[in-house]
């Protein structure tokens, strides 16, 4: 989500700043920008759109200097344009800032600087950071920098320049990663190691709390408490491809990864300090509308509706609200019951999906309240819908869905706890204690990861399957159509999801000796009857893969694989049992030989019906 890069040294910036920034693309970004800085001037040029409208800008004057900073922008607060796009400078133009992630107090900081005379140019969290850097500058920018980062909130990584000492550029990170490129008699900065390959391979990734003061003649390092940091750097030995791709040999194995991450930028700022209650400012639903509320429909396509599923089930639970979870295809066909006192949830990845939108405006034409979940600030969904939860995933290359799907149920969790916050349906200690779950969902999708090793062993057996079988029960059953549908779109092998108590009334016809069934046992209150089911299948003779919670551990399973996942909340098992399904999905293309992040017949947003 969105680049950065820096440059100090004896070329001239601009060409390096674009070719990084060219290295960066397949981050996804919908504006791009650069700062130059020479002869007490910092030179900024930046548009919407694609690098190539930057670079017709340039083309009509090249800015010169020997130091610059660049940044691809995936919007966030403020829609793309060509006052959103980054660097943003202060009220002087003599600070200049680029910055990922999200400032959380943001608007306190802007109402600060508003009242002591700073005058905004932009709807982004960004340029309060230049006007603050501005506002506190001391004739240090190292000290300054530092003094003013103790003041943000959030999760970000943030380069800065200042005329006033032109030599030099500030670097910090906190959560979004940014990584030091040395050279010779120049040094680099990038959010990702592609950008700085053509320049150098001896690289010095920066960790949390650090920061970094480039300029030509070396780098230091320190934390932003001002302590001095020694580190060796290290020699990166990929080819350009792995280096889009993080080492990893696919988009979709590195998306996989970034889970995590991408699950911490969902829940910034969305929870409160002391957990007490959900916070989404993009979110205006009244109170009182929300008691009255008839029903609430969630309206998605393939990955998107299995999450919306798990969404609607939550919604129900916790709110006490009645839920119709729908296909977007078919949705505006059925001739829906809608009203004002409805609540439309529309999700979708790219906030394009035809099929979506259609429904989302035969809806809205019958007077119902449409609240979206999307990953893409500016996309027809958010601009059409009356609410807006993003989920911070980052662009997603890969076609096959992994951390859109994985944040669009965090998303979701939230909305269903903000809901119950209204209507009063659970209570708070129950409240609190599902929102600290929440928070421990990071942590919790890196233990599920550990699993990578087991399901790459038993990727090989997949090389035979022509059919499998995924069953759950409960949440657990959306889970098994989300496992089915990845296994088919990319391994191309033929999959059905069954809810397990289904099992007798027809499907068990199709198992037989060696037949592959992937049984999800997460939810305690169903344990004893799936386990039930499972022997339904074993005894006909299925080859049975059970993605399983560790507190499962001292049971006697009877499996011949076993993929254990952590214990977090049940209404959150979704989460972590998707890891394991997503990576079997992926072992299994790959040991088929196919195009795992390019499935045939698909693409990756579906904007025709």
């Amino acid at each position: 989500m969105c680049g950065i890069v820096g440059y100090v040294g004896k070329q001239q910036a601009a060409p390096i700043l674009i070719r990084g920034l060219r290295m960066l693309e397949y981050r996804g970004y919908d504006s791009a920008g650069i700062a130059v800085g020479e002869d007490g001037a910092v030179d900024v040029r930046k548009r919407v759109g694609r690098i190539e409208n930057l670079e017709q800008l340039l083309n009509q004057q090249q800015p010169k200097g020997t130091v610059g900073i660049g940044h691809t922008r995936w919007a966030t607060h403020g829609q793309p344009s060509d006052e959103n796009a980054h660097p943003h400078a202060d009220c002087t133009g003599n600070f200049v800032v680029v910055h990922n992630g999200i400032i959380e107090n943001y608007a306190q900081l802007r109402n600060e600087l508003t009242a002591r005379g700073h005058r905004f140019a932009s709807e982004t969290d960004t340029e309060v950071i230049a006007h603050l850097i501005e506002d506190m500058y001391d004739g240090d920018l190292v000290n300054t920098v530092r003094r003013a980062v103790a003041r943000l909130q959030g999760a970000y990584a943030l380069v800065v320049m200042t005329r006033h000492e032109p030599d030099k550029i500030v670097a910090v990170k906190q959560a979004s990663p940014l990584i030091v490129g040395l050279g010779a008699e120049e040094n680099f900065l990038a959010s990702d190691i592609p950008a700085l390959l053509p320049y150098t391979t001896r690289v010095i990734p920066l960790e949390e709390h650090e920061m970094a003061v480039l300029t030509r003649d070396g780098v230091q390092l320190m934390t932003v408490e001002g302590d001095a940091i020694h580190r060796e750097p290290l020699v990166v030995t990929w080819d350009p491809g792995q280096a889009e791709r993080g080492g990893y040999e696919h988009f979709m194995l590195k998306e996989i990864h970034e889970q995590p991450q991408a699950i911490r930028d969902t829940l910034t700022g969305r929870i409160r300090p002391d957990g007490s209650g959900v916070v989404l400012d993009e979110v205006d639903l009244d109170p009182e509308w929300v008691r009255q509320l008839r029903a609430v429909h969630l309206v998605a396509c393939g990955t998107a509706y299995h999450a919306g599923l798990v969404g609607g089930r939550l919604i129900e639970r916790l709110a006490g609200i009645p839920v119709w979870n729908e296909v977007a295809s078919e949705y505006r066909y059925r001739d829906p019951l809608v009203d004002e006192r409805t609540l439309l949830v529309v999700i979708s990845q790219s906030g394009e999906t035809a099929d979506t939108l259609s429904a989302m405006r035969e809806a809205k034409r019958r007077g119902a309240r449409v609240l979206a979940v999307t990953n893409v600030v500016g996309s027809s969904v958010a601009r059409e819908a009356d609410d807006v939860i993003y989920t911070w995933a980052g662009p997603e290359i890969a076609v096959a869905s992994t951390k859109a799907y994985t944040t669009q149920l965090v998303a979701l969790t939230l909305l269903a706890i903000r809901l119950a916050e209204i209507t009063g349906h659970t209570d708070e200690a129950e409240r609190r204690r599902l929102l600290e779950a929440v928070k421990a969902l990071p942590q919790a999708v890196e233990e599920a990861l550990q699993v990578e090793d087991d399901i790459r062993r038993a990727g090989v057996l997949t090389r035979q399957w022509k059919d499998a079988f995924f069953i759950g029960r409960g949440l657990d059953y959306f889970s098994a159509l989300e496992g089915q549908l990845k296994l088919k779109e990319i391994s191309y092998i033929h999959a059905e999801a069954y809810a397990a108590g289904e099992l007798k009334h027809g499907t068990l016809a199709l198992i037989e000796e060696g037949t592959p069934v992937v049984a999800l046992l997460t939810q305690p209150d169903l344990t004893e009857k799936m386990i039930s089911n499972i022997e339904e299948v074993r005894a006909r003779g299925a080859e049975v893969f059970y993605i399983a919670s560790r507190s499962l551990q001292d049971r006697v399973l009877n499996a011949q694989h076993i993929f254990w996942v952590p214990d977090v909340h049940p209404y959150l098992m979704p989460v972590v049992a998707a890891v394991p399904m997503q990576l079997l999905a992926y072992y299994a293309a790959v040991n088929r030989g196919n195009d795992v992040d390019k499935p045939r017949n698909l693409a990756k947003s579906v904007t025709v019906e």
